[in-house]
C-alpha cells in the first residue's frame, strides 16, 4: 500500500507526540495505564479539535483504528526502552518539537483541502500542533508551554507563514513541507538553547 506525503507526516507526528506524551507521564511517575492515556491525548488532542472545527466528523482517530494501535504500540515501546534513556527531559523536548512541526504542517495542509484562507489555515495548523500538548500538561497539573514565556505557538505560526511564502515562490509542495517541519523543529531548539522568550506581563 502506497503512503503519500501527508499520511507519512501524520504517522510520524502521531509517533512523535505519543513518545513525548509517554515520557511526560513517566516523568510524573504515572502507572502504565496513565502513560497510555497521556500518550493518547497528546497524539490526538490537536487533531480532534481541528476536525471538530472543520466539521470533519467522526474525527480521524475514530474512523481509523490504526491510529489508536500506533499510539498503543509506541507507548509500550517507550516504556520498554525507558531504562536505556537517561535524559528524559531532553528526549521529551526533542520528540515534542518534532511532533509540533509535523502536526502543524499536517493541520495547515488539511485546512487547505477545505478551501480556507491562509490565515485560517495557519490558525488550524497551530491548533493541531499545540492542543495535544495543552491537554497533556493540563492533565499532568502543569502550566501548558503555550501559556508560558517559552516560544511554542509562535514557532507554529512562523512555520505556517513560511509555508505560504514558499508556495508563493513556486517551491515544490513536498519540499516546502519538509522545509517547514525542519524550520519549526530547529527554531524551537534554538530559542530554548539560547533562552529566547516572549515578554511577560507585569502587574
Amino acid at each position: 500500500m502506497q503512503i503519500d506525503t501527508m499520511d507519512a507526516i501524520e504517522i510520524l507526528g502521531t509517533i512523535s507526540f505519543a513518545i513525548s506524551g509517554s515520557f511526560a507521564a513517566m516523568q510524573r511517575r504515572l502507572d502504565p495505564f496513565g502513560v497510555l492515556i497521556i500518550a493518547f491525548v497528546t497524539s490526538i488532542g490537536g487533531g480532534t479539535v481541528r476536525d471538530l472545527l472543520l466539521g470533519d466528523t467522526p474525527v480521524a482517530w475514530m474512523r481509523n483504528v490504526n491510529y489508536s494501535l500506533l499510539i498503543l504500540l509506541t507507548s509500550i515501546a517507550t516504556i520498554f526502552f525507558k531504562t536505556h534513556i537517561k535524559k528524559f527531559k531532553v528526549t521529551l523536548f526533542l520528540f515534542d518539537s518534532m511532533g509540533l512541526g509535523l502536526f502543524t504542517m499536517f493541520g495547515v495542509q488539511k485546512a487547505i483541502t477545505f478551501g480556507l484562507s491562509p490565515g485560517i489555515c495557519i490558525a488550524l495548523g497551530t491548533i493541531t500542533g499545540c492542543f495535544g500538548g495543552i491537554i497533556r500538561d493540563t492533565l499532568l497539573n502543569t502550566i501548558p508551554l503555550i501559556f508560558r514565556q517559552e516560544v511554542y505557538a509562535t514557532a507554529c505560526i512562523l512555520g505556517g507563514v513560511l509555508y505560504f511564502i514558499l508556495l508563493y515562490f513556486n517551491l515544490g509542495e513536498n519540499v516546502a513541507k519538509i522545509v517547514v517541519i525542519a524550520f519549526i523543529f530547529v527554531f524551537r531548539i534554538i530559542v530554548v538553547r539560547y533562552k529566547i522568550t516572549l515578554p511577560k506581563f507585569r502587574y
